[in-house]
């Protein structure tokens, strides 16, 4: 079965995109075509990046970045949950892609964002970064307004459309993740679905 990866892309104190991810997690539960589970990336502290040769060239001499790029490498796809700040998306969302490569390519990648404008200028910007990484952004985000979707700007509560809407993306993200497995597949990138197989 294809597994999705639910990125939870804010680390900062009091953030709201822990309730957005677990949405997320709680609609994705119901559904029996993948599994999904959540990547904190609170639980992943990684420093800025810190690596003498890019990625792309091949493995790390550093371990905390290949525990990164072993944890992402299990996923044949993702969700991104972000926050905009100041019309983008939060550095440490940022250096934790730029930690990774190939383990990114020939995966399906739809996001969810939020912030006081919905989130998407950092969605434009994490659509330019993950095409240059080989990922395949599927065309419909979920966008969170601070003012209509957060009660007294922090507690969650969702209008009634966005879960059709989410579902509608996870709809792509799980069949496009499926169609992209042969490509996985030839790069030697063995995802979950694959590796059971």
């Amino acid at each position: 079965m294809i597994s999705i990866g639910i990125i939870l892309g804010s680390t900062r104190p009091n953030r709201n995109g822990a309730q957005v991810a677990q949405w997320v997690q709680d609609l994705a539960s119901h559904r029996d075509d993948a599994t999904f589970e959540l990547v904190d990336l609170l639980d992943h502290p990684l420093p800025h990046l810190d690596e003498p040769v890019p990625p792309m060239f091949g493995p790390s001499a550093n371990q905390h970045t290949r525990d990164w790029a072993a944890r992402i490498a299990l996923f044949d796809g993702f969700v991104i949950v972000t926050p905009e700040y100041n019309g983008g998306m939060p550095g440490v969302l940022k250096n934790a892609i730029d930690h990774a490569c190939a383990e990114w390519a020939n995966k399906a990648v739809g996001f969810v964002s939020y912030g006081v404008s919905g989130g998407a200028r950092a969605v434009a910007q994490l659509r330019t970064v993950c095409g240059t990484l080989g990922m395949a952004d599927v065309s419909r985000p979920v966008e969170l307004s601070l003012f209509t979707d957060f009660e007294n700007h922090t507690t969650f509560v969702p209008g009634e459309r966005h879960a059709a809407t989410l579902t509608a993306m996870l709809d792509q993200v799980v069949s496009w993740s499926t169609a992209l497995a042969p490509l996985r597949a030839a790069d030697g990138l063995v995802g979950a679905a694959e590796a059971r197989s």
